[in-house]
């Protein structure tokens, strides 16, 4: 089966309906058991919309990259993230959301529009919204959010592995990859672990351990 590739008439068809700033949201690391989840807003020009816009997961790095430098070029990009303690307080969805939210906020001009990709809609957005499951597939701007989301966090894993070096984060990006669990299990936790996540929370709790972090 060919693979889909996202377009534009999401955007096209709003725009005919008076909503001329359609911005595109996605989210990326909910499953790590490090890290932050981190959210893009992304509002693409109609007249210069990046070519070979598509879900980020299936790009290469230097796909993804040569990509995030073209959407900051010719497109509005707002970026939001939720710690690992937020994810804690909060729960994976509820923090995921919170990103969205700050991402959204961070955009230059405020939208008309919010296409989300997924089926769960954040609270307390400023304008009107449609979710859209599989939308980093389908939707040009929320193809172009899951990009921006992933290069940003790849980046700030990369510079965390530098802080805490052993976990190898800059290659797995703090997802549960046996490099990782080996060395949490040697190492110990960091302030960056996500203790609500069961594969910590087990080694914390039914394993008897004592919480403790190292600092970088």
């Amino acid at each position: 089966m060919p693979r889909l590739l996202p377009d534009f008439d999401f955007e096209t068809r709003a725009a005919r309906h008076g909503k001329r700033r359609v911005v595109g949201v996605d989210e990326v690391g909910r499953g790590p058991l490090a890290g932050p989840v981190m959210a893009a807003a992304v509002w693409l020009d109609p007249d210069t919309v990046p070519e070979g816009l598509a879900d980020s997961k299936t790009l290469s790095a230097a796909r993804r990259e040569r990509l995030h430098e073209a959407i900051h070029a010719c497109g509005d990009v707002g970026l939001g993230t939720a710690s690992a303690a937020e994810i804690d307080a909060l729960n994976i969805l509820q923090a995921s959301h919170l990103a969205m939210r700050r991402a959204i906020a961070a955009l230059s001009i405020p939208p008309d529009l919010l296409l989300i990709d997924g089926n769960r809609m954040p609270g307390d957005l400023p304008c009107e919204a449609e979710c859209i499951i599989r939308g980093d597939a389908r939707v040009r701007s929320i193809a172009a959010a899951s990009i921006v989301a992933k290069v940003t966090r790849d980046r700030l894993m990369q510079d965390l592995a530098q802080d805490y070096p052993g976990y190898g984060w800059e290659q797995n990006a703090g997802y549960p990859t046996k490099r990782h669990k080996n060395a949490i299990a040697d190492l110990g936790l960091t302030p960056e672990h996500r203790r609500s996540f069961k594969p910590i929370r087990n080694m914390l709790y039914l394993g008897g351990h004592e919480e403790s972090f190292l600092t970088p």
